[in-house]
């Protein structure tokens, strides 16, 4: 896999982590409303973070197995398949909560328990893993 491919999808499932890391400590605050924080990243700048990279992973690891030789090519497109579908899921529930005028710690936690981001962050890391396998 070529140097690039691996740093674009390599920045994107960190982006998707370390969004969602944002989140549970966000939902364990008790906020009714968002605003009020400190300096950094708030909690829609977290969530457009993770939406934008949950539109570009599927993208990122065709690229990266393209240069990698996968030996069995028909399990890991079929798993790049799932992954895309969890996608369009996980990422419909966090636009969802994107377009909310105000972003409570209650809605975050919900959002944080579905089973559609749950999902997709573990096939992720599985398919992350079985493409790391091959290098």
């Amino acid at each position: 896999m070529t140097d690039s491919a691996k740093t674009a999808l390599t920045s994107c499932i960190e982006d998707a982590e370390s969004s969602y890391e944002f989140m549970l400590a966000y939902a364990a605050q008790g906020r009714d409303s968002e605003g009020g924080g400190g300096p950094g990243l708030s909690i829609r700048d977290e969530l457009s973070r993770l939406s934008n990279a949950l539109g570009e992973i599927e993208e990122k690891f065709r690229s990266a197995a393209q240069d990698t030789a996968v030996i069995d090519a028909g399990k890991f497109e079929t798993m790049v398949s799932i992954l895309s579908q969890d996608a369009v899921k996980a990422q419909a529930a966090v636009d969802l909560v994107l377009s909310l005028p105000s972003i409570g710690s209650q809605i975050v936690d919900n959002l944080n328990a579905s089973i559609h981001l749950r999902t997709l962050l573990t096939t992720i890391f599985l398919i992350d893993e079985a493409l790391n396998s091959y290098q």
